[in-house]
């Protein structure tokens, strides 16, 4: 099927996908921190203690997930949506009016939960279950919501922050949250629930089984993936959760370094397109066992750079990161433990994300607090990427015999 047919008979499900991956951005740290500045000063808090508070909301969201999650496999995607998109738009209000260290940690469980996690889960596991032979097609183009998301929103919200209070800009975002409720639902409208979609078109994992989420648990490779999962979100979070940090560690003007993320963004999307092409191709296997080899080199060359040329190349290599995880860590779990329980077994692997982007900015801002700066850490963190990747290497050389042979054909439309 070519690519414009394809997005022709698909579209109003890939639009939705779009739009859901998009709407995420409110809850992802790459938005929060964007005004660590205000709040920490509104709040009287250190680095440390932001992060802290940051990493034990995004700790709860992370064992909040492994339950809500599951939800994904029981409920049509319209209805959860609107749910989840009323309840991040309330977190949003509640960003622009609570006061207070507690009230602030629940706000910001909230936003991660409904936001990064479940905006998320919805988007992803919609597309690898609808979607078969051209599962990865379907995956890089709903991504593309994410990558919208982080080139747009920080240049117009810091822009904004200009002229209006952080607060202020919190009502923004949750007015925009709920305009696209009735936009998605629309959309969805012909969708099949996921029961009728979980049993006609499940495809198989390893050993020609459909894995269950407790099958995953008591199997070796899921426990090799661990660090694979935890790396990007972790680290990849510290680095915008802390881009205030680091902008003033090396000199460099805020507004100057966020408007190196139009560039990040345009190589993330190159990328989640080719990645995507390579999945419908070759399968997911091959993809992971270099997926997080972009992302060790992005962080040497930060370390290393001295201009912000030099924090161009580290944002393009950080994006090549970026656009094989829109699309390839879904189509493995797709891939490797088949289709029928995705939504179950995609929250467990979602919540271990959630968790690596709690502890991320936790370490890294106690650290700061220390006196070791986030740039002093990069080496180590480099170090991190190539160790998890050798890891990757291992584990699917051994399990991938395992994979069934037969191909898939058909196309899920809902």
């Amino acid at each position: 099927m070519g690519f414009f047919r394809f997005l022709r008979d698909n579209a109003p499900f890939l639009t939705a996908g779009v739009l859901l991956s998009f709407t995420s951005s409110y809850g992802q740290t790459f938005f929060i921190a964007l005004f660590a500045g205000g709040i920490m000063a509104d709040y009287g808090i250190s680095n440390g203690t932001w992060g802290l508070i940051y990493t034990i909301a995004t700790t709860a969201s992370a064992l909040a997930m492994v339950w809500a999650g599951v939800l994904t496999d029981r409920f049509r995607v319209r209805h959860l949506t609107v749910g989840v998109a009323v309840l991040l738009a309330l977190s949003c209000l509640a960003m622009a009016s609570v006061h207070g260290v507690v009230l602030l940690a629940l706000t910001i469980f909230a936003l991660r939960l409904t936001g990064q996690g479940m905006m998320s889960q919805l988007s992803l596991v919609a597309m690898a279950r609808w979607f078969k032979a051209t599962r990865g097609r379907a995956l890089s183009i709903s991504s593309m919501g994410f990558a919208i998301g982080q080139a747009v929103l920080p240049v117009i919200f810091v822009a904004l922050l200009g002229v209006m209070g952080w607060r202020t800009l919190w009502i923004v975002a949750a007015g925009l949250v709920l305009l696209t409720i009735p936009v998605i639902y629309r959309l969805l409208k012909a969708e099949r629930t996921p029961q009728s979609v979980a049993e006609t078109t499940a495809s198989f994992g390893m050993e020609h089984r459909h894995w269950t989420r407790r099958d995953m648990l008591h199997h070796w490779l899921f426990w090799l993936m661990i660090p694979l999962l935890l790396g990007p979100p972790a680290w990849g979070t510290a680095l915008f959760f802390h881009q205030v940090h680091m902008t003033e560690v090396k000199g460099w003007a805020l507004a100057d370094f966020v408007a190196l993320l139009p560039l990040f963004t345009a190589v993330s999307i190159a990328c989640t397109f080719t990645a995507g092409a390579l999945i419908d191709r070759f399968g997911s296997a091959r993809l992971i066992q270099v997926y997080l080899v972009p992302y060790g080199l992005a962080f040497f060359v930060m370390w290393q750079a001295e201009t912000l040329w030099g924090a161009a190349a580290a944002m393009m290599l950080f994006g090549l990161g970026t656009g094989m995880q829109a699309t390839v860590p879904a189509a493995f779990w797709a891939e490797f433990y088949g289709t029928r329980h995705i939504g179950a077994i995609k929250a467990l692997a979602a919540a271990v994300m959630v968790f690596g982007s709690a502890i991320g900015p936790g370490i890294t801002g106690g650290l700061i607090d220390l006196g070791l700066s986030f740039p002093e850490q990069m080496p180590a963190i480099a170090l991190y990427f190539a160790a998890a990747a050798l890891l990757t290497v291992v584990g699917i050389g051994r399990a991938r015999p395992a994979l069934p042979r037969a191909p898939e054909v058909d196309v899920v439309r809902a």
